[in-house]
């Protein structure tokens, strides 16, 4: 069987005079990097490129900045990533003589490394970055956001980044325009191997060589690090081998170069070099450099961790900073970094407290613990995850019953197409992933779903601000917009684990029971937060499938909310009492489902003055819905709605923060409940 690479019929686009746009990314560096190595080219001639241990060190101290701010942080990514960063900046920044991006494109795909990328351009000066602006790192005064964002910072991201898979077909779209245009540009493209598992970013590995081999497409260089390993775990032990994928890139059109260690910063220069002279000298093939990199690399007990020190590995003033740091550096420490290292080191004082201590958790041990529970009884419940089970806090069952999941990858449409699948077969198929990608990567499948009479409980966590540290890419605020007009979804908002706990075993008892009475049950979507929250906000309650719940009766204003701003309703109503008013406060968890009847009674003893609040768009959100459904109704209802205006999240320590930001925090709701009162 032969291949055929080029089309004989080959394509020729016509040259496009653009719209004029003003490109916002910052001018090239005229200095070299403050502290560098030096390396030979191809001629044998000493360059000087961006010390990757420095970048590393830098790494580590701006993520211990955001722990001690409260927040998450990476670092086996760009531990991993170091070398071939350095490299690919030293060709994109080497012609002092114009702007950088007249000659390049770069998308960072692997968004987890975007801190390696801040702290490389802070050791060039790039955008007069310094160090210091490094430690406001996830803060939620800096544009140096969790991932790469061209909102918040247009002057170091070209193409936002945060969902793996999505920026490689960006790129691919970039070098497409750049033929069209006429320009004479390379694009450089970084990519893990963990982001190679989602569906669009193996398309564009076909697309891309298709385009270019029938002359659509400006020179293209792809660089993998393929280190076997996602966030939990080791990819071939977790999920399948992603060796057959990367060999089939040659058969799709690929010149492949293969870096035996990718964290050799001489060897990979010198691929590097090579690679650009290709793509250059013959467009109409691609070029990809497989570059095999360690994760966690410069800290052997990152190297050696199953997850590569995928997230930040020190607590906050640990007093393993100092000996991390050495290690990084190989014991010789610069002073600068000395003296960081030992100002982070400094334990505060601790303050004291006389407030009453409320059990605070997590939401996600409840889901768990009811799908244990099913199991245990009997019920057919099956776990499909991709590669978050951590975070979802489904692992916990998945230790339990070893042979009851699968890990699907970083590849969430499949993850909720297996679940799907194993609906059709008579398991009840529970997929587990972040919000954002759910409903996005997820929405078709969950169409699908509908479509094929297969109904799945999806676990979908971080929703809203509650993903806070990791920023507005990975948080969603259009969940509830995206999901609750599918038919046959219901769509459940949980606050606590007691409720999580309680509504999971419903849902897996009612989808059991209604299949085998022949009927056909609704696919039930939980949404969840991130963060610690009240183990329960009543001790004694119940909760009801399908019922709104009361925790709080008052007279003069019912506050309905969900989820994780819940407590934020029960704060605003203490402190109202302190003014002399008294507010309602319901749990409206059943949002595209609302139980009107149990709302419009509450309503009737507040005079139907009502204010919403919630972690969402305004547009589409909980209020919105439940306007809907009052109006339908004919309730005479006034309503306030408090909700997110219409933009984008940023990188904060904590949602809190967030909510301060964007009016959502009780002393918002506060100020907004009496200036509804006064009307």
């Amino acid at each position: 069987m032969s291949i055929r690479l080029d089309n004989p019929d080959q394509k020729t686009l016509d040259t496009i005079k653009p719209l004029t746009l003003k490109n916002r990314l910052a001018p090239t560096p005229q200095q070299e990097p403050l502290y560098k190595v030096q390396i030979k080219n191809k001629k044998g001639d000493d360059i000087s490129v961006a010390d990757p241990r420095v970048t590393r060190a830098l790494v580590a101290l701006m993520n211990q900045h955001a722990v001690h701010g409260g927040a998450a942080a990476h670092w086996g990514g760009p531990a991993a990533f170091a070398e071939i960063m350095s490299c690919l900046h030293w060709f994109m920044f080497q012609d002092k003589s114009i702007p950088w991006n007249e000659k390049y494109n770069f998308v960072n795909d692997a968004g987890h490394t975007e801190n390696g990328v801040y702290a490389l351009r802070a050791n060039y000066g790039y955008d007069n970055l310094s160090f210091e602006d490094l430690y406001k790192f996830r803060s939620i005064n800096s544009k140096l956001t969790g991932h790469g964002e061209a909102h918040l910072n247009p002057e170091g991201v070209y193409v936002s980044n945060g969902p793996l898979g999505s920026g490689l077909p960006q790129a691919q779209g970039l070098a497409v325009a750049d033929k069209a245009i006429g320009l004479e540009r390379t694009t450089l493209c970084t990519i893990s191997d963990g982001a190679s598992m989602e569906g669009e970013a193996k398309e564009s590995f076909a697309a891309i060589p298709g385009f270019a081999a029938r002359g659509m497409l400006n020179p293209f260089l792809m660089v993998v690090s393929d280190n076997n390993t996602k966030l939990s775990g080791r990819i071939d032990k977790d999920a399948f081998s992603m060796d057959p994928t990367f060999t089939s890139l040659e058969t799709l059109g690929w010149e492949v170069i293969f870096v035996q260690e990718g964290n050799n910063l001489q060897e990979v220069y010198n691929a590097i070099e090579k690679g650009i002279e290709m793509a250059k000298n013959n467009p109409r093939k691609p070029v990809c450099l497989l570059c095999r990199t360690v994760k966690g690399f410069g800290v052997k007990s990152t190297e050696d961790s199953a997850s590569g020190g995928h997230g930040y590995p020190l607590k906050a003033y640990s007093d393993k900073l100092d000996q991390f740091i050495k290690e990084v550096f190989e014991g010789n420490v610069p002073e600068e970094f000395q003296k960081t290292v030992e100002f982070l080191s400094k334990k505060p004082e601790a303050k004291a407290s006389n407030e009453k201590k409320v059990l605070m958790d997590k939401v996600q041990p409840g889901f768990a613990r009811a799908t244990i529970k099913a199991a245990k009884e009997g019920l057919p419940v099956f776990s499909v995850s991709a590669d978050l089970q951590g975070s979802t806090g489904i692992n916990a069952f998945q230790k339990e019953f070893p042979g009851r999941y699968v890990d699907v990858g970083v590849a969430e449409s499949n993850a909720v197409s297996t679940a799907v699948g194993l609906s059709k077969q008579g398991l009840i198929g529970i997929v587990d992933t972040f919000a954002q990608f759910g409903i996005t990567k997820g929405n078709l499948p969950l169409i699908m779903s509908g479509l094929s009479e297969a109904p799945i409980i999806g676990l979908y966590s971080h929703t809203g601000f509650q993903d806070a540290a990791d920023g507005a890419s990975h948080q969603a605020t259009t969940y509830l917009a995206a999901t609750s007009s599918i038919p046959h979804v219901q769509c459940v908002v949980v606050s606590c684990q007691a409720e999580a706990e309680s509504l999971m075993s419903q849902a897996i008892t009612n989808i059991a029971k209604g299949r085998e009475e022949g009927k056909k049950p609704d696919s039930v979507l939980f949404f969840y937060g991130r963060e610690k929250h009240p183990i329960s906000f009543d001790e004694k309650a119940t909760f009801n499938w399908g019922k709104a719940q009361i925790l709080k009766k008052g007279k003069d204003v019912t506050f309905i909310t969900c989820g994780p701003l819940l407590p934020k309703a029960l704060a605003a109503s203490e402190l109202l009492e302190k003014e002399g008013l008294s507010a309602t406060v319901i749990n409206n968890a059943f949002v595209n489902r609302p139980d009107v009847e149990t709302i419009e009674s509450c309503l009737r003893e507040t005079k139907g003055r009502v204010i919403t609040l919630e972690d969402h768009q305004l547009v589409g959100g909980m209020g919105a819905q439940l306007t809907h459904a009052l109006s339908l109704k004919n309730i005479d209802f006034k309503i306030k709605c408090l909700a997110i205006k219409g933009g984008f999240g940023q990188s904060a320590y904590l949602a809190d923060h967030l909510y301060e930001l964007h009016g959502l925090d009780e002393k918002s709701l506060v100020t907004a409940t009496k200036d509804f009162l006064k009307n």
